[in-house]
């Protein structure tokens, strides 16, 4: 990867997807571009969404995370 590769954010919205957030994250990392940004919205979810997003250790991944369901 060159320095002149650009920066591709992805942008993931979940609200109680527990059963499906990891395997999205993970599918999205193991892309063979590597120059990439996830962020993963977070709108309240009352389930063990976040516990298993901040389970996976990786500098790219970013987590917005609301109080209340919006």
């Amino acid at each position: 990867m060159s320095q002149k590769d650009p920066l591709v954010s992805v942008l993931i919205p979940c609200y109680n997807v527990e059963a499906f957030v990891e395997k999205a994250v993970h599918s999205i990392l193991n892309q063979t571009y590597q120059n990439i940004e996830v962020w993963i919205i977070d709108d309240a979810s009352t389930d063990h969404t976040l516990e298993k997003i901040n389970a996976i250790k990786d500098d790219r991944i970013k987590v917005v995370s609301f109080k209340e369901n919006t």
